[in-house]
């Protein structure tokens, strides 16, 4: 033992690289067991799934994950299979995976979403947003063929915002997967809005998050470039970012209109449709009856204009601060002060990074279902949305509320729940 003492005094240097080696191998193994654990509980609480009694006449849900292997920096193939692919696959669901990587799924995706019972996506932001052989996935899901099927998110990804709306917070990455699985399984849904956002192409684009311009979004995108600095890198960021022309003007003509009243929820089930005897009788009632009045004028749509010169432009759908009990439907549209120090710049672009939305004190708030943003031509740059880059140009935004259900985390429902009790 002495000599053993002896030979660490004189080799202190291989010494203490040594120890610090073996804590962290040791803390490294400790962290892979304690995620194979939670593999296992998550699996077995999918089994209860599977072992669920279904009548013989019963066919298997189908379910139709679109999976992009190129989210996560090409690991998000890696971790479906580890973390959520065997949950699916024992809680007795029929799981097809499309893998979001080549061109020419147009008509596969239709013909999928034609023959399933719920559609899962798996990968980050983008792959909400993925394009390819100029099919959106998120609009083929907007359309009224399969708006009504509920959709689950697996966050996968870099860049999940969708995640925080429909799941609690969690630091462990295999936990937050298994966690949003599981979620999805329990059948706890919640309707979320979505924006549709139409430029000068043909092609809408949608997006459940909403829609930032300015230079926040500028300095943000440019955070990983600065990656050998380590917590820093935000910081520098956004430093960098004000030692273009100050202050950061982005100028912009806004039309929009206000909230709407928000209709009844529709029944679930449809109605049961008359017999062919009683649909002739009425159509023939309403063709011999009296003509009726010719209806009143319909009132021009009172449309606001606004000039605005901001630092930042957000649009945003109120999915994270989601109110069951709300009366009226509308979007968040922050218009940010341009007259900010360079100090608070790097302050608040910080906090962004965090809650991209983030409407700080002192800005022009407005509630709007529908938008027209005229840009200044000439004008460049790009939006941000739903974290994917689109050219900067003139867009018109349009709120279509509750129009997709999403599988969320009861803890989430509830606390909606709560919130519009209280």
């Amino acid at each position: 033992m002495a000599k053993v003492l002896v030979a660490l005094r004189h080799h202190w240097k291989k010494s203490t690289f040594g120890a610090c080696l073996l804590g962290w191998g040791g803390h490294w193994l400790y962290g892979k067991h304690c995620d194979n654990l939670l593999r296992r509980a998550a699996c077995q609480e999918a089994q209860a799934f599977g072992n669920q009694l279904i009548p013989a006449t019963m066919p298997l849900k189908k379910a139709t994950v679109f999976l992009n292997p190129a989210a996560c920096k090409g690991k998000a193939g890696n971790l479906f299979e580890k973390n959520a692919a065997p949950i699916l696959h024992l809680s007795g669901l029929d799981v097809t995976v499309v893998k979001t990587d080549y061109e020419g799924q147009a008509k596969q995706l239709l013909e999928l979403l034609e023959n399933t019972d719920l559609i899962i996506i798996a990968g980050g932001d983008g792959t909400v947003q993925e394009l390819h052989a100029n099919v959106n996935l998120l609009s083929l899901c907007v359309q009224a063929a399969f708006s009504k099927i509920p959709i689950g998110f697996i966050p996968l990804g870099k860049t999940c915002t969708l995640s925080h709306t429909l799941y609690p917070e969690s630091t462990n990455q295999v936990q937050h997967i298994t966690n949003a699985t599981l979620a999805i399984l329990k059948g706890e849904t919640v309707p979320l809005d979505v924006l549709q956002i139409k430029g000068e192409k043909e092609q809408p684009v949608f997006a459940v998050s909403g829609l930032r311009w300015g230079s926040y979004r500028d300095a943000g995108v440019k955070v990983s470039k600065y990656w050998y600095l380590g917590p820093l890198k935000t910081k520098a960021a956004h430093f960098f970012g004000t030692f273009k022309e100050w202050p950061q003007k982005h100028q912009a003509a806004l039309m929009y209109l206000g909230p709407t009243e928000r209709p009844p929820e529709e029944p679930e089930g449809k109605a049961s449709r008359p017999p062919l005897c009683v649909r002739l009788y009425r159509r023939l009632r309403s063709y011999w009856s009296s003509p009726k009045e010719f209806p009143q004028e319909v009132a021009p749509e009172d449309w606001e204009e606004l000039k605005l010169s901001t630092i930042e432009l957000s649009i945003a759908t109120r999915n994270r601060q989601f109110d069951l009990t709300r009366t009226e439907d509308f979007m968040d549209i922050c218009i940010e002060a341009e007259s900010v120090s360079k100090g608070q710049f790097v302050h608040t672009g910080s906090q962004k990074m965090r809650d991209p939305h983030m409407c700080p004190e002192g800005s022009q708030r407005i509630q709007a279902s529908r938008c027209i943003l005229q840009l200044p031509e000439g004008t460049a740059g790009s939006f941000g949305i739903d974290n994917e880059e689109y050219e900067a140009m003139p867009v018109e935004v349009k709120l279509l509320p509750r129009k997709l259900r999403f599988f969320c985390d009861s803890r989430i429902r509830e606390q909606m729940l709560q919130g519009a009790l209280q």
